[in-house]
């Protein structure tokens, strides 16, 4: 037992066994290599040169159902980067209300295209085919971009075997000051941004591109294999995912010798909104379901991940155990307040109960706001939303127990007009917009190879648009070039 006082007051670090004190040690020490691989982490500048320029070569394209005033302020910022072109891709009904958004913003730069049910891969595919330039930007409707955003993620793009590129993130509040939902979600973000960045500095991968900001090669995306893939995505093959499109892009990255990048800085800081109450939990259910799945993918069926992203694969398997490891803590201190109540000549503990409990929560808030103190920094008021941060820990350890068990479920959750990805499938195919056409669809169900995996000479699919600018890796189509300036 480590003592912080003298026996007066024995307040101690810990009162578990050396396992459970060697676990937190371990777990500290990594938080440590990640926060001096972010520090040490740095965004591609820009190049005095640049092959892409967004006015020639960037088209944004975002799926959406119900976006509301908030999208007129983040269309706005899109335009100041000035893209070719913004595609709103939204269902049927909803075309009247969004084309008169995106005519109070701007009627010659944003087109909005329709699909017969809200599906959000449907509309991204159905976006990807419409797209004529080099590189697609996929944008929640209401992300909110510094004017240097563009040319940021382009910036990546000058490394011809960069496929996909991502950026940083902060809350944006939906009111006039954060509810205790959004501090949550925006202490989970600068976590987030402190991961992405060390592992990309350390071995150059991500565990997610997310999608609420994330750019990639359109000649990727019009591949007709992935079309397919990606909107004929199932889980234990017979539940189809709806969700989860941005986990199916960044495994696609890897699993095609394709690299990726994500610029962490203040230049390239999207502000997103997130749920201001409770349903911010049910968002959370889905993005750990999607993460459970998408992460077993990787590891044990596609296993690309370990061999490319050796340190992002040990870090999907240590989160894998996290929720039992978090819960060990509470199950011991709850069973050294029982022992205490037992006479020490009967084997009780020789600790009262009430120094047990208080020595736990100085552990805890002392260890939470060590965790924290890169937003505290930038933010001390947050400081007291701290025990929150803890209480929302131990819940989100249990939700993620009970997502591994629920990962069948596969409704979005918090949009209403979401509904049954299959019927939506099925309509996109009755109504001529499914994504990839019948023609397609025989070229990837038969023998000639369209995606081909890396390391493997094979012929490429030439798309139905000329592209402008750029080429494949050498790693992802055997040494052939798929296309050329």
């Amino acid at each position: 037992m480590l003592y912080l006082t003298s026996d007066d007051f024995p307040v101690y670090t810990s009162s578990h066994p050396p396992v459970f004190i060697s676990d937190r040690f371990y777990r500290y020490l990594w938080y440590l290599i990640r926060i001096a691989a972010s520090f040490t982490y740095r965004p591609i500048p820009l190049p005095e040169n640049p092959t892409y320029i967004a006015s020639e070569d960037v088209t944004i394209i975002v799926p959406t159902i119900d976006a509301g005033e908030e999208f007129k302020e983040a269309a706005n910022s899109w335009l100041v980067g000035n893209p070719k072109e913004i595609l709103i891709i939204t269902e049927e009904k909803m075309k009247g209300p969004l084309q008169e958004l995106a005519n109070q913003v701007d009627p010659d730069r944003i087109r909005v295209l329709t699909v017969p049910f809200a599906n959000k891969r449907l509309q991204m595919a159905h976006g990807i085919r419409n797209t004529i330039t080099d590189i697609i930007v996929f944008a929640d409707d209401d992300a909110i971009w510094p004017p240097t955003m563009l040319p940021y993620i382009l910036a990546c793009f000058e490394d011809q075997k960069v496929g996909g590129v991502g950026t940083s993130q902060r809350v944006q509040p939906v009111g006039k000051k954060m509810t205790v939902w959004e501090v949550l979600a925006a202490f989970r973000l600068t976590i987030r941004n402190i991961e992405i960045a060390s592992s990309t500095h350390i071995d150059g991968g991500i565990p997610c591109l997310s999608g609420r900001t994330a750019a990639y090669r359109t000649i990727i995306l019009k591949d007709p294999e992935f079309l397919y893939g990606f909107t004929h995505d199932y889980w234990l093959g017979k539940y189809q995912l709806n969700s989860g499109d941005d986990k199916f892009l960044t495994r696609w990255m890897v699993s095609h010798g394709w690299s990726t990048y994500v610029q962490c800085c203040k230049e390239a800081e999207l502000l997103s909104t997130m749920k201001p109450n409770w349903r911010f939990l049910k968002q959370v259910l889905r993005w750990t379901r999607n993460t459970w799945r998408s992460d077993l993918r990787s590891l044990f069926m596609e296993r690309h991940i370990w061999t490319s992203h050796p340190y992002v694969a040990y870090t999907m398997v240590d989160k894998l155990f996290n929720p039992l490891t978090l819960l060990v803590g509470p199950t011991l201190v709850s069973y050294l307040i029982y022992k205490s109540t037992i006479p020490l000549d009967q084997g009780g503990y020789h600790l009262p109960w009430w120094n047990i409990v208080a020595s736990y929560m100085v552990w805890l808030l002392a260890t939470r706001t060590a965790k924290l103190l890169p937003h505290l920094w930038h933010q001390p008021e947050h400081i007291i939303y701290v025990p929150a941060f803890i209480i929302f820990g131990y819940y989100f350890a249990i939700m993620k127990i009970y997502a591994l068990f629920t990962l069948h479920e596969t409704a979005w959750g918090t949009r209403a007009g979401i509904g049954d990805p299959t019927a939506a499938t099925a309509a996109a195919a009755e109504t001529g917009k499914d994504p990839v056409s019948s023609s397609e669809k025989g070229e990837y169900m038969g023998t000639s190879v369209i995606s081909p995996q890396p390391h493997t000479p094979r012929t490429y699919y030439t798309p139905a648009v000329e592209m402008q600018t750029g080429f494949a890796p050498q790693a992802a189509y055997g040494g052939q070039t798929a296309y050329i300036r």
